[in-house]
C-alpha cells in the first residue's frame, strides 16, 4: 500500500510538471506567466506548443479552447512527438505538413467529425463504446481518467438553453469556445502504443498505431487558424470529490442549466455546478 502511494505521488507530480508548455514554441505564441495559457498574437500560423515535459504511458495532456478567432478556415490541432523542442533549431510554421514531414510526429485537425485508424486487418473500424455521460471514469484500454475533468461546457447565459441537449450528453462541438481536447498513448503488448484524441469527454479510438515507446513523447498542440488561445488543464488521476458527485448528480437531473438557479443550494454550489 505504502508503495501505491508513492507511485500515486509520483505520478500526480508530474502530471503537474507536464501540465504546461514548453519554452520552445512558435513565433507567434505568447505564453503567460504560468505557462499554462497560450495566445497567438498575430496571423493564422507559427502557432506550434509542446508540452513542458514528455508525457508517461496513459498520462493525458488536455487543453480548453479559450478564445476564437473569426475569418480564418481551420482549427486546432494536437498530436504526438518524439522529437525534443529543445533539438529544434527552428520551430516549424505549421504542424501539417510541416513538423510532420520532421518524422516521428502524428498530428490530427480537430474537425466537427473525427476519423479513427482500423486496426491491421480490419476494412473498417468499429464503433466506440460510448459509456453514459455520468460515469465517473473514462476507460480507454488500461488507463482510467476522471472524466468530469475531460469535459467542456459553456457557461449558463441568455441563451444557454440552445445548448442544453449538448450539456445534457455532456459535449460540446469539438471547435467550440470551452470544448476541451485531449492526447495521450497507450502502450500495446507489441511494445509499440497507440495514439488517442479524447474530445469532451469521448474517446475518439486509436489516430495513430505503432508508435515508439522507447522514446520519450511530447504533446503537440499548434494554435492554429480559427483557434486563438488555449488553456493548459491539470488531470488528477484519482476518485471524483464529493463535490464532483454532487455535481453529477444535479445535472443529471436538471431540465436545463438555468434551473440551478431555483435550487435549494449554497452559491458556491451553485456555482459550481454551472462551471462558471
Amino acid at each position: 500500500r505504502g508503495r501505491l502511494k508513492i507511485a500515486a505521488g509520483a505520478m500526480a507530480a508530474r502530471c503537474r510538471l507536464a501540465a504546461r508548455f514548453h519554452r520552445v514554441h512558435g513565433s507567434n505564441v505568447r505564453l503567460d506567466a504560468s505557462r499554462t495559457r497560450a495566445t497567438r498574437v498575430e496571423s493564422f500560423a507559427n502557432g506550434l506548443c509542446f508540452s513542458q515535459e514528455p508525457l508517461a504511458p496513459g498520462q493525458i495532456f488536455l487543453v480548453e479552447i479559450e478564445e476564437k478567432e473569426l475569418g480564418w478556415c481551420g482549427h486546432l490541432r494536437v498530436g504526438l512527438t518524439a522529437l525534443d523542442p529543445q533539438s529544434l533549431e527552428v520551430v516549424p510554421e505549421y504542424s501539417l505538413p510541416d513538423l510532420v514531414n520532421m518524422g516521428d510526429t502524428w498530428v490530427f485537425a480537430i474537425t466537427r467529425s473525427h476519423n479513427r485508424v482500423a486496426a491491421d486487418g480490419e476494412e473498417e473500424a468499429p464503433a466506440r463504446a460510448r459509456g453514459p455521460p455520468w460515469e465517473p471514469f473514462l476507460l480507454i484500454e488500461r488507463v482510467r481518467i476522471p472524466r468530469d475533468t475531460l469535459v467542456g461546457r459553456s457557461r449558463p447565459g441568455r441563451y444557454s438553453h440552445i445548448l442544453d441537449d449538448l450539456y445534457k450528453t455532456n459535449a460540446l462541438p469539438a471547435t467550440a469556445r470551452r470544448s476541451r481536447i485531449g492526447v495521450l498513448y497507450a502502450p500495446q503488448p507489441d511494445g509499440t502504443a497507440d495514439m488517442h484524441i479524447v474530445i469532451n469527454g469521448e474517446d475518439m479510438g486509436p489516430s495513430a498505431r505503432h508508435l515508439p515507446t522507447a522514446r520519450p513523447l511530447y504533446a503537440v498542440v499548434d494554435v492554429f487558424a480559427s483557434t486563438k488561445s488555449v488553456r493548459v488543464i491539470p488531470v488528477e488521476y484519482g476518485l471524483p470529490s464529493l463535490q464532483t458527485l454532487c455535481r453529477m448528480v444535479i445535472q443529471k437531473h436538471i431540465v436545463h442549466r438555468l434551473a440551478i438557479d431555483g435550487l435549494d443550494l449554497p452559491p458556491p454550489l451553485k456555482s459550481f455546478c454551472k462551471h462558471e
